[in-house]
């Protein structure tokens, strides 16, 4: 209720879904809307009702049946256009929650899933654009598989006037230790290490690398070139030093997961032959910002669950670094609560119409994915033009969780 005693509406949102199943994206963040999670000490239940569900791949193990009996408010649709609509024909919710993440869709060229973040996109704005208003649109993740698409929905967002949010959870989790990178900060190196495979966590571990180096002096300047290491070459690089060695073994000495050295203990860091032994197709994408900046993008799938990150600040004499915390199920957690916070500053987003970190940080990563593929085929350096000219000032305020 208001002061004065009226009502208060609560947004409406749509959301528009590949697949309801348990532990994919869509479940973890539609459920977050419609029973709420744990934040800061108290159970939190969102300030809006989401109105309508579309769910593009229906099949065994769906979940969204179960959701829309218990919350007789929420309307499954057949189409994107209903579920924005509700069947008025015109644009009939406050906001619209996309997570285009799984299911099952061709894969390009390049090996990268086809997945429908576009087509979703151009099915919706069309209703905005028929309707003669539009509504803020959360995106899970990246933009598009393909550059050009992505480039799209950030220059339509800006033409239609809606303010547009994606990107991964690893830009807001919790981080151990919970720092901060220093706003207006002089770099020269950065570096993530993470787990995972190119195509899909490839994309949490440029994020985690963005959401840090966005906030240095100048801000992001736009990125030139990236190269892709990988298999023997990513040894060969790493033996002729073309990231910090020292860097990189800050950043994996935050890591709650690495595998020891030696099986018989718990705290021995692996030489260069047991991390080897561990890793058998290891993947570095490495990249330079217009100002000088080189960020590394490094994948160690087998040695590492975690997502780190180390940068050397000038004036400081030891690394900056720390860990993107990421309880993920079914191990070290039951509840991905990595997504609470990625929730959170969606509904921020809707209730105040403002975005809470620049949507460029999410076209630039979901570039810099499409460009770590395609060099890797090529197997050599690309030059990326494209890249080069998203450059943008960071939110000063920090977005991640910090509870």
């Amino acid at each position: 209720m208001a002061s004065n005693g009226t009502p208060v509406k609560r947004p409406r949102l749509a959301a528009v879904v590949t697949s309801y199943k348990k532990y994919l994206h869509p479940q973890h963040v539609v459920d977050r809307f419609l029973d709420g999670y744990g934040w800061n000490g108290t159970y939190h239940h969102s300030e809006m009702d989401v109105v309508s569900l579309y769910v593009d791949q229906r099949g065994e193990g769906d979940l969204f049946q179960e959701r829309a009996d218990r919350h007789p408010g929420m309307k499954i649709c057949p189409t994107i256009e209903e579920s924005l609509t509700l069947g008025t024909g015109k644009l009939a919710v406050d906001g619209v929650v996309v997570v285009a993440e799984h299911g099952v869709y061709p894969l390009n060229e390049n090996g990268i899933m086809m997945r429908p973040h576009y087509e979703f996109f151009e099915q919706i704005t069309k209703v905005f654009r028929a309707s003669g208003r539009s509504v803020p649109y959360f995106n899970d993740k990246e933009l598009s598989w393909n550059w050009d698409w992505s480039k799209k929905m950030v220059d339509v967002s800006r033409e239609l006037n809606f303010p547009l949010q994606g990107g991964s959870s690893l830009a807001v989790t919790w981080r151990v230790p919970s720092v901060e990178f220093p706003l207006g900060a002089t770099t020269k190196e950065a570096l993530s290490v993470g787990y995972g495979g190119m195509t899909s966590y490839d994309f949490h571990g440029l994020e985690t690398i963005q959401c840090m180096v966005e906030r240095r002096k100048g801000g992001e300047s736009g990125v030139e070139w990236l190269q892709t290491y990988r298999g023997p070459a990513f040894w060969k690089a790493y033996h002729d030093g073309v990231w910090s060695q020292a860097l990189m073994k800050s950043a994996l000495s935050r890591s709650a997961t690495m595998r020891p050295g030696d099986p018989s203990f718990t705290d021995i860091f692996p030489t260069t032959e047991q991390m080897k032994a561990m890793v058998p197709d290891p993947v570095a994408y490495q990249y330079q910002h217009r100002d000088g900046l080189v960020s590394t993008m490094i994948l160690m799938n087998g040695m590492v669950r975690d997502f780190t990150f180390a940068a050397m600040i000038d004036g400081q004499p030891k690394p900056f670094s720390t860990q993107m915390y990421l309880p993920m199920p079914d191990g070290r957690t039951t509840l991905a609560s990595f997504f609470s916070p990625l929730v959170y500053n969606a509904e921020q987003m809707f209730l105040t119409g403002k975005a809470q970190y620049p949507i460029e940080r999410t076209l630039l990563t979901s570039g810099l994915l499409i460009a770590g593929v395609e060099s890797d085929k090529k197997g050599q350096r690309l030059q990326t033009p494209n890249l080069a000219a998203v450059n943008y000032q960071p939110n000063p305020k920090s977005t991640f969780w910090r509870s």
